[in-house]
């Protein structure tokens, strides 16, 4: 390995892709006509897409080096447009993706703390695995987990993993942090029910120095253009910001901010962060 800084890897952080989204989810959801200009970015790059479980080491790779440009595309939630018209579009480019869904957003009887959306549902998963998606867990309630006493975050962390495997019938090895939020306690919980790898949000690139149980996407807003991704791809900005690459440790900012929420979870219970 170099002694040099590593080299950045584009972990892009979707969620809705769709024209008229709710309005709590509008600000990280694209349109569909921007999608596709976005994939065709992607694909211009020369970036080799993977998926997580290449990118972590747990995937068809065998235990393979990484192409020397990989990029890793995501999907956060479970949102009605993933099995049909997203996945279309992936499928179309040959473009394989990871989806991390929320079992209690998706499944009829159960409930999340996610506002109302369109949602697919959990009979649809089998779907994203025909469309060539990577299946992996966001949790069942989508609390952010650095809040939860440990029995619950237990919960949320096996019983999102159980419902998937019994639904596609293979482990699920992989888990998104919902918003984000990890801490080190966290990052063990994941590492003891199962999961090989649990990717967060940082707005930072990723690296093959990353850690494996936060590894760092940029998210995508509505406002970022397929001159941004092309950017990202080049290891550049967007809308004028650089992103870091990891690893690199929580800032001051995000440990008060953690203590912060904490304290008020205290009182007020798991809330939706967004």
């Amino acid at each position: 390995m170099s002694d040099g800084p590593p080299a950045p890897i584009p972990v892009l952080l979707y969620h809705a892709v769709m024209d008229d989204p709710p309005a709590w989810i509008a600000e990280f959801t694209v349109t569909p006509r921007d999608f596709a200009t976005h994939l065709d970015a992607v694909l211009a790059s020369g970036r080799t897409p993977v998926t997580i479980s290449a990118l972590t080491g747990r995937g068809t790779t065998g235990g393979r080096p990484l192409p020397p440009r990989p990029v890793v595309l995501t999907f956060d939630d479970g949102f009605a447009d993933l099995p049909g018209p997203t996945a279309e579009a992936l499928a179309v480019r040959s473009l394989p993706a990871t989806a991390y869904l929320t079992t209690g957003a998706i499944t009829p009887g159960l409930t999340s703390l996610l506002p109302p959306a369109p949602m697919m549902t959990l009979a649809q998963a089998p779907a994203l695995e025909r469309y060539g998606m990577e299946v992996g867990a966001h949790t069942v309630t989508h609390p952010p987990l650095d809040t939860l006493r440990p029995a619950d975050l237990h919960r949320e962390l096996r019983e999102a993993k159980r419902a998937l495997e019994d639904t596609l019938g293979h482990e699920i090895a992989h888990l998104a942090y919902p918003h984000g939020y990890n801490s080190r306690a966290v990052r063990r919980a994941a590492a003891r029910a199962g999961y090989a790898s649990a990717v967060a949000v940082r707005h930072a690139h990723s690296s093959e120095r990353d850690e494996t149980y936060r590894v760092s996407r940029l998210i995508v807003r509505r406002t970022h253009t397929a001159a941004d991704v092309a950017s990202w791809m080049a290891g550049g900005a967007a809308d004028g910001e650089r992103a870091r690459t990891a690893p690199f440790p929580d800032s001051p900012r995000t440990l008060g901010w953690r203590l912060y929420r904490r304290a008020r979870a205290r009182i007020h219970g798991p809330e939706f962060a967004g």
